[in-house]
């Protein structure tokens, strides 16, 4: 079994992430090889939550240019977690 924080990298806090929150969802950036089941245990224990479900999808990286340089983002992986009723996650509280 993978490190917790390891499994978990960052909360994605975009305009979608955000509208998500209303339907008891969360975006986290998680690491490129855990599924569904790691992703799961790895938010029950660190936010003291119950999970419905878990989506996971794979994010291509992006062009980036500076000047005359071109380079590329790395490929990461998201995951929507869907928490069961009456359980929410502090940390988005605020955003």
């Amino acid at each position: 079994m993978k490190e917790l924080h390891q499994v978990i990298r960052r909360p994605v806090v975009t305009e979608k992430g955000t509208a998500l929150k209303e339907q008891n969802k969360y975006c986290f950036e998680v690491d490129r090889r855990a599924n569904k089941v790691e992703v799961k245990r790895a938010v029950e224990v660190l936010f003291n939550v119950k999970v419905a479900a878990v989506h996971t999808v794979s994010m291509r990286g992006r062009v980036k240019r500076v000047g005359k340089f071109v380079g590329r983002t790395s490929d990461w992986k998201k995951a929507v977690v869907t928490l069961k009723e009456g359980h929410s996650i502090e940390f988005f509280e605020g955003v």
